[in-house]
């Protein structure tokens, strides 16, 4: 369900469209009534259409933390998706520039909120085996949303003409997406693991035995519960009285919050962001074809591989497939350089560039079943309870930041690189991007309270504890389950001290 508004990132790769529309042109005062199109004025809307949406989606992606912290995951991912909802209406129904420019500053808000909070909602509901499958499918609905948008555009380009349906269509399809999350989210309960962490020990219990399909006796349940409540009592004791500067700074989330900054910065510099077809229909015919080959590949590797291969070893092998092909593209770019006027003026493609865009097909499919997908779910991995919201949203807040910046520096990479941008990142992708796969820990198969991946707690202290937990659980799990105490039930490790528990 959270997945579902993920479908709206591909509507950046749809106002691309939208605004490349002779009609929309004219309407907005980019192109006069003879036709003739001011390309300077219109590549400078389109950027800065991209660009507030993607600084809104930054604001959203920061300001998430201390919400998601103090009212939990579900209430604020409402809120989010009414903002979103909210823009969505204003780019619809908009008259003008600046209508278009506030409804996106409105919806990326909404959006970079999201991208946060529904990656902590998810992991936090979701069982160790098979965590890694369900974030995953937070890209796969990223995925669906720039498969959607090709073609939507396709068909608004040949059936719509001369009506502002031409923006209101691919505009206003956001809002069913994002419709069905937040009429959903209605029907879903508060992470277990929040609730824990602020002491509403009953209904976080409660809460886990609904999502694992059990009931509250289940010595299954009782043993997560008893893990979670030992990770969050040895966090606490670990960092009692967390402030902002412990959060960041403190042994073990240092290391955290640069795997979850960096992770991003190199998914963006990847070269995800120079792929492009240019040209008219044709253009958008083969980009639906990119856009379906990236859902297809993201989806299986979700459903079979993030499970199988592990995070770590999947990562390197994306970023060697990745980098091998863009070495080719651009050795086939350097032997067979591209004309631009020879391209619009062929109704085929030449043997080379039909080459280049096999290689491009190829690499879609390296990138989505690696560094697509795992990015998000490796941030929402590795962060315990306490710190899970910071860390979403410095990971989530560094994709939208380094989106942003390489969608700027991009193009005019392209003018004054040409060729050698494939070179820069193929050399990206081998030199850094498989590095730092091999250097992160891996977390497939891990718990969340198992994933203390630097170390700050003890296995023997946490073992310890968790065996304290479970026969605490086991003696007031009368008191609990048989519904006679009203209201909250405090949980009674947080009421001890562990060496009372001992």
């Amino acid at each position: 369900m959270h997945g579902l508004v993920q479908t709206t990132e591909g509507w950046g790769d749809a106002s691309g469209g939208v605004v490349a529309n002779l009609y929309f042109q004219q309407k907005f005062g980019l192109a006069d009534s003879s036709g003739h199109v001011n390309t300077e004025k219109t590549n400078a809307v389109l950027a800065n259409v991209v660009s507030v949406l993607q600084a809104g989606a930054l604001l959203g992606a920061l300001i998430s933390a201390p919400i998601s912290a103090k009212y939990g995951r579900k209430w604020p991912l409402l809120g989010y998706a009414v903002i979103f909802i909210i823009g969505a209406i204003i780019t619809t129904i908009a008259d003008g520039l600046a209508e278009i420019y506030t409804g996106c500053v409105i919806s990326g808000f909404g959006i970079g909120a999201i991208s946060a909070v529904s990656l902590a909602f998810v992991s936090e509901c979701s069982p160790k085996e098979v965590r890694g499958r369900i974030t995953g499918l937070f890209q796969v609905m990223a995925a669906v949303g720039v498969m959607t948008s090709y073609f939507i555009n396709f068909g608004v380009g040949i059936h719509v003409h001369n009506n502002p349906k031409i923006w209101q269509i691919p505009f206003g399809f956001q809002l069913i997406p994002a419709g069905t999350m937040a009429l959903g989210l209605l029907t879903v309960k508060e992470s277990p693991r929040y609730l824990a962490s602020i002491g509403h020990t009953k209904q976080a219990l409660q809460n886990l035995a609904y999502f694992r399909h059990s009931s509250v006796q289940s010595e299954l349940v009782i043993l997560e519960m008893a893990e979670i409540e030992a990770a969050i009592q040895g966090e606490h004791d670990a960092r009692e009285g967390l402030g902002l500067k412990e959060a960041f700074l403190s042994k073990g989330n240092a290391g955290r919050f640069m795997i979850a900054f960096t992770i991003f910065v190199l998914q963006q510099w990847s070269g995800q962001n120079s792929i492009g077809f240019t040209g008219t229909k044709n253009s958008l015919l083969a980009s639906g074809i990119y856009g379906i080959l990236k859902f297809i590949s993201t989806a299986a590797f979700v459903a079979f591989g993030v499970e199988t291969l592990g995070r770590r070893w999947s990562l390197f092998i994306s970023a060697m497939g990745m980098g091998i092909l863009f070495f080719i593209v651009g050795a086939i770019l350097k032997t067979h350089p591209v004309s631009n006027t020879n391209t619009a003026s062929s109704s085929s493609p030449s043997s080379a560039g039909q080459a280049m865009a096999a290689m491009l097909y190829l690499y879609v499919c390296f990138y989505s079943m690696g560094w697509g997908p795992l990015p998000w779910i490796y941030i929402s991995d590795i962060f315990p309870t306490r710190t899970r919201h910071y860390g979403l949203a410095v990971g989530s807040g560094s994709q939208w930041l380094w989106n942003f910046v390489a969608s700027k520096q991009t193009p005019i990479m392209k003018e004054q690189l040409g060729y050698k941008l494939f070179f820069l990142f193929g050399t990206i992708n081998i030199g850094a991007m498989a590095t730092f796969s091999l250097l992160i820990p891996e977390t497939k198969g891990k718990s969340l309270e198992e994933m203390d991946i630097f170390g700050v707690i003890s296995t023997q202290k946490r073992q310890r504890d968790i065996d304290v937990v479970i026969q605490i659980q086991q003696l007031f799990n009368h008191k609990i389950c048989d519904g006679k105490d009203e209201g909250r039930v405090d949980s009674p490790i947080s009421n001890s001290t562990r060496e009372d528990r001992l």
